[in-house]
């Protein structure tokens, strides 16, 4: 007998500096688990080769982002390297609603501001890399960037790992099988914490009384 009890969905938030795995173990999460989606962003900045509107990304111009700021209609937004970034809230209050997780690949400041909203729907995770040199030879190997730009995330990965402690989780991704394992346990634990699961009084009251399950 299975039983089906019903659950909120969580914002399940990975956050890392450029090149310690966020993306990585965002993708490989996506295809191994049910009944979560990827938060599907808004953002400035011109589309990778093989990138899909829509898909990756929601590829605006500045002036229709700001519109969305203005109007409210983002959870968090974020300015990156003279890019803008933000998540549309109506898909994801939908998704939570229908018992649906969502994935965030968000940096620091895109995690506080969700926290200010999301309150108990959040559930945060700061992916670190095993050292300085491993993250440099990661960026390098990924050949989307150029030398400057790499220049520009190393930097810019201290202030990042900085705000570690801010987080709910923190994995050090020195093994992607085993980073791959953590995440997938911590999201199994929270999916289980009785404040997201709202179906449980009746089924306990159906359980205590004997009624058909």
């Amino acid at each position: 007998m299975t039983v089906q009890i019903q659950r909120r969905g969580l914002m399940f938030v990975l956050s890392s500096p450029s090149g310690a795995g966020k993306s990585t173990l965002s993708r490989w999460l996506l295809q191994k688990q049910d009944n979560i989606t990827m938060s599907v962003s808004a953002t400035t900045r011109a589309p990778r080769p093989g990138e899909q509107h829509g898909r990756e990304y929601y590829f605006v111009g500045v002036g229709e982002f700001q519109r969305m700021v203005d109007e409210g209609e983002f959870l968090e937004h974020a300015t990156v390297f003279g890019n803008h970034y933000g998540t549309p809230k109506e898909p994801v209050m939908e998704a939570l609603s229908n018992g649906l997780d969502v994935l965030f690949d968000i940096d620091w400041q895109g995690t506080q501001q969700l926290r200010a909203q999301a309150r108990d729907d959040m559930v945060s995770i700061f992916i670190l890399p095993p050292s300085r040199e491993e993250l440099e030879r990661r960026l390098r190997g990924r050949a989307e960037d150029s030398p400057e730009v790499i220049a520009q995330r190393m930097a810019k990965a201290a202030d990042e790992i900085s705000h570690w402690a801010e987080y709910d989780y923190v994995v050090v991704n020195d093994d992607l099988v085993k980073a791959q394992a953590q995440v997938e346990h911590i999201l199994e634990a929270e999916r289980l914490k009785r404040l997201r699961q709202p179906g449980l009084p009746v089924f306990v009251d159906k359980l205590v009384r004997g009624a058909k399950l």
